[in-house]
């Protein structure tokens, strides 16, 4: 009874540490085309709201996509399996939109964290590249692009609910034209 207990408790952690694991990839062509967006940037502000938490990052250089300066991403702050993100870290994002204008942020993408003692940078001990030689290639293989000065995706302000007043001038415009086009069309086909 007691080998029984043992043996699944064994495998019911084993099942959890490998749950975070992530199939390890090569930075070359293939793996770039995979993401619609790639860039270097600080976080600027971050807010938690479980699945739809959300991160802005202040980019400062764009080697791939359109974006403004500022740019949201969303990620999930509830999942085990999450990448730790702090304001004032500087990071390489590689990302698919979302939605226009943000991004979801994938646990198993190359998205990295600069760290500053290269011995603490499991990522560049488990690919063999360290953060530095990996912008190197970016900026060598996919250039810098501009950053766009407004974003013309904002969506901010496109659904809001007129007042009393305005919806009252609304209305009355809206009767006034149902008159008319009733007085113009038994005027003309009579």
């Amino acid at each position: 009874m007691k080998q029984t207990l043992f043996i699944i408790l064994l495998i019911l952690s084993c099942k959890v540490s490998i749950a975070c694991q992530c199939p390890l990839s090569t930075l070359d062509q293939k793996e770039l085309q995979k993401y619609e967006i790639i860039f270097k940037g600080k976080i600027k502000s971050i807010k938690l709201d479980k699945e739809k938490s959300e991160a802005i990052f202040i980019v400062s250089e764009l080697y791939k996509g359109m974006l403004a300066d500022d740019f949201k991403i969303i990620f999930n702050d509830a999942d085990v399996c999450k990448l730790e993100l702090r304001v004032g870290d500087e990071w390489i994002i590689y990302t698919n939109y979302f939605q226009v204008d943000n991004a979801k942020l994938d646990f198993c993408s190359r998205s990295r964290k600069y760290i500053k003692n290269i011995k603490e940078d499991f990522f560049a001990e488990t690919t063999g590249i360290t953060y530095d030689e990996e912008l190197r290639y970016l900026q060598e293989n996919l250039g810098l692009h501009k950053l766009m000065k407004n974003n013309p995706n904002v969506v901010e302000n496109r659904n809001i609910i007129p007042n009393n007043n305005q919806f009252i001038i609304v209305l009355i415009c809206s009767m006034l034209g149902l008159i008319a086009f009733y007085w113009l069309f038994n005027k003309l086909f009579k």
